[in-house]
């Protein structure tokens, strides 16, 4: 079960907890000094929120996690599959060129010590990866196009290659997101899951109330993780639906594109 700090800013996952070389957390609205659809935790900084309240809530977090960050890496997702390796590369890079390399990025993965990487959603799914047996962690942005064309299993592969992983040495957090229930989709969506093969009956339904079919990403993802071999087991799902718990996450179909965001991030302890 996901479990939630005192001062409601941020939640953990079970099924990180057994390892104390790791720190993870899930953002909420709580405990910021945002305002307006920014209020209050909002720690991203690309969606218009005052500069100088994402510095302090950036802050906040860094100073609440058990180990504190050498940074924060945010990428600027644009919905796409491709994924960033944060090595010795990144970390020789000039800020200038760190800002480019985290251009159209959609899920990072490192095994550098000290560097959370991070995910911004507000609807869409957050899943965070640790690979237990190379020490190596990752963040995926999930919405409904980074799922339809399998960002998650992309990553996963990704790793494979770059660090060995395999996947009964997965923990994967799938984090809040909207629901089955809340996540109606007009027929071109329902048509993009069936080309790319998606068990319909298993990740869809219809609802006769509303004519709409209705898209569940949380088991379109575990459908990915299953795939590559990842044990039932090792798999936590938040079960938050954004879209109907606004209050405490943010939701981009309640506020709009110009709103906070959560903020999911993993890291290696040093």
């Amino acid at each position: 079960m996901i479990s939630l700090t005192e001062d409601k800013r941020m939640l953990g996952y079970e099924a990180l907890a057994p390892y104390p070389d790791i720190s993870c957390f899930v953002t909420t609205r709580h405990g910021g000094c945002s305002v307006g659809n920014y209020a209050s935790f909002n720690c991203t900084p690309y969606t218009g929120d005052d500069t100088e309240c994402v510095r302090k809530n950036q802050e906040a977090l860094r100073a609440a996690l058990p180990a504190y960050p050498q940074e924060l890496i945010i990428p600027f997702q644009t919905h796409s599959t491709d994924s960033l390796v944060i090595d010795e590369t990144y970390q020789h890079a000039t800020c200038s060129e760190r800002h480019s390399m985290l251009q159209g990025i959609d899920a990072l993965i490192t095994d550098m010590p000290g560097y959370c990487i991070c995910i911004s959603t507000a609807d869409c799914i957050p899943i965070l990866l640790y690979d237990k047996q190379h020490r190596v962690v990752a963040a995926v942005h999930a919405g409904w196009r980074g799922t339809v064309n399998r960002i998650l299993a992309k990553t996963l592969h990704r790793m494979q290659a770059a660090y060995g992983t395999e996947g009964k040495d997965i923990i994967a957090c799938i984090g809040p997101g909207i629901s089955l229930a809340s996540f109606e989709v007009g027929d071109e969506v329902y048509e993009a899951f069936r080309t790319e093969s998606f068990p319909m009956e298993y990740i869809s339904v219809w609802k006769p109330e509303t004519h709409k079919h209705h898209i569940d990403l949380w088991a379109a993802n575990r459908l990915q993780l299953s795939d590559f071999g990842v044990p039932p087991r090792q798999i936590e799902n938040a079960g938050i639906c954004t879209y109907e718990q606004h209050e405490d996450f943010f939701s981009a179909r309640r506020l709009g594109i110009k709103s906070g965001r959560i903020l999911s991030g993993i890291m290696i302890n040093q």
